[in-house]
């Protein structure tokens, strides 16, 4: 049975201690698995050009032999993206991934000039992973639903929307998270809310979008 690595890609302001992916990374590591969640340089203004350096460093450190989980967050995600747009076929690429609240790809702040935009790419998202989903919630103040709605259907994958879940961050009440841990460890899906609620998938299917 091969080792799983876990790699947590925070966003703009970082995860502070009550933040979902700290829970994560403690639980996990509970568990017996591998995980690595760096501290992005600078992170109240992302720069493309220092955090993805850092963040193909990271993959690069992975076993060749070990299964790669990664879970991003918010700008965190814009920076995949980023990675996955540039890759190239000797990069680490992983098994599993999964896009949690990102901004709208246009989303205008002058602390997030350096990384948003972001490209949108079903072609190289698969280059750089394997199964992909997306987690949103809605009220976010950053990606409103019929903007989530779009980008899952650009980039081709699966979305799983949380009722009132917001930015999925600490405002929104998202520290300890059971059905995230259970994705990480099994790769279960959908993704409910944090008092594992119904979820609400929605399903990528060529030409339109369903609910399931």
């Amino acid at each position: 049975m091969s080792e799983m690595h876990v790699l947590l890609v925070h966003g703009m302001t970082g995860s502070g201690p009550w933040h979902w992916q700290q829970w994560l990374a403690g639980q996990l590591r509970s568990h017996g698995v591998t995980v690595d969640l760096p501290a992005l340089p600078g992170d109240e203004r992302p720069d493309l050009d220092v955090w993805l350096p850092v963040l193909r460093e990271h993959l690069a450190a992975v076993p060749a032999e070990a299964e790669l989980v990664v879970a991003a967050h918010s700008c965190g995600v814009a920076l995949w993206l980023h990675h996955a747009a540039t890759v190239d076929g000797r990069s680490r690429r992983a098994d599993r991934v999964l896009l949690v609240a990102p901004p709208d790809p246009q989303w205008q702040n002058p602390d997030a000039a350096g990384i948003v935009p972001y490209p949108v790419d079903a072609h190289t998202l698969r280059r750089a992973g394997g199964v992909t989903r997306l987690v949103t919630g809605t009220g976010d103040p950053y990606l409103p639903m019929h903007r989530a709605h779009a980008l899952a259907e650009e980039l081709r994958i699966e979305m799983d929307v949380v009722p009132d879940g917001e930015h999925l961050n600490t405002d929104a009440g998202y520290g300890p998270w059971p059905a995230m841990l259970r994705w990480a460890l099994y790769g279960t899906v959908p993704l409910a809310d944090r008092f594992d609620g119904e979820p609400h998938t929605t399903g990528y299917q060529p030409g339109r979008l369903r609910l399931v």
